[in-house]
């Protein structure tokens, strides 16, 4: 049936849509586009129902074009909402889930620094270069909507650390991301598991205490930011 809930992806013309076996639609009299951005209202008509979720395939990622759903729904439930909205209530509740976030994403930060550390568990006579690397790599991969590794509940924290170092060293310590890489299947993949090799060669060096050089990237990225470095 045209009206039941679907996934397609945008058509060759306006209101006209596909599906993953190209059979394509078109929107029934009556739909209308709801933009994305307001979370709240999408997941509200989503269940109030059918839908049709319109996301555009680039590469691996898919980006979301917004939600087709009857005018007379969407127009209902952001009515409804706007009225949840203008209550006090509302705004105190949003507070209050807001602080919760917050409470858990600093302790969620504090203990993937710990993971990362134990990962890397350098020697003594590098414990601070460890603290430098460890604060970057948390930096860059805790945001929440990251999309990195580190946001991901899919494997074990202590693999997202790991994971996490390894990816910031690919961008960080070597040359990945101004390398030309043939658009062979699998040529990205071999190239990224050879750098992680490399990586993890130089890791170590350090959990050994070996010198190493002024030039060793790792260092050079310690003194590119000081400040991320122990007082």
């Amino acid at each position: 049936m045209p009206t039941q809930t679907r996934v397609l992806a945008p058509g060759p013309s306006p209101r006209t849509f596909v599906d993953d076996k190209g059979v394509q639609f078109r929107a029934p009299e009556g739909w209308t586009a709801l933009p994305p951005g307001d979370a709240g209202l999408t997941r509200r008509v989503k269940a109030a129902g059918p839908t049709w979720l319109v996301e555009e395939r680039r590469g691996r990622k898919r980006f979301s074009r917004g939600l087709w759903a009857p005018r007379a729904t969407i127009e209902a439930e952001r009515t409804r909402l706007l009225v949840e909205r203008a209550d006090p209530a509302y705004a105190a509740g949003l507070a209050k889930a807001k602080v919760r976030r917050e409470v858990v994403q600093a302790a969620y930060v504090e203990d993937f620094e710990a993971e990362v550390r134990l990962f890397l568990k350098f020697h003594d006579r590098y414990a601070d270069v460890a603290g430098v690397i460890a604060a970057a790599v948390t930096t860059h991969a805790t945001p929440v909507g990251s999309g990195t590794v580190a946001r991901t509940k899919r494997i074990p924290v202590q693999e997202r650390a790991e994971a996490a170092v390894i990816a910031w060293m690919r961008h960080q310590t070597t040359g990945y991301d101004g390398m030309h890489i043939p658009r062979e299947k699998g040529a990205r993949r071999e190239v990224r598991r050879q750098l992680a090799e490399r990586s993890r060669g130089l890791l170590s060096r350090y959990r050994r205490g070996e010198d190493v050089l002024a030039t060793c990237p790792l260092q050079a990225f310690c003194r590119k930011y000081p400040v991320l470095s122990p007082s």
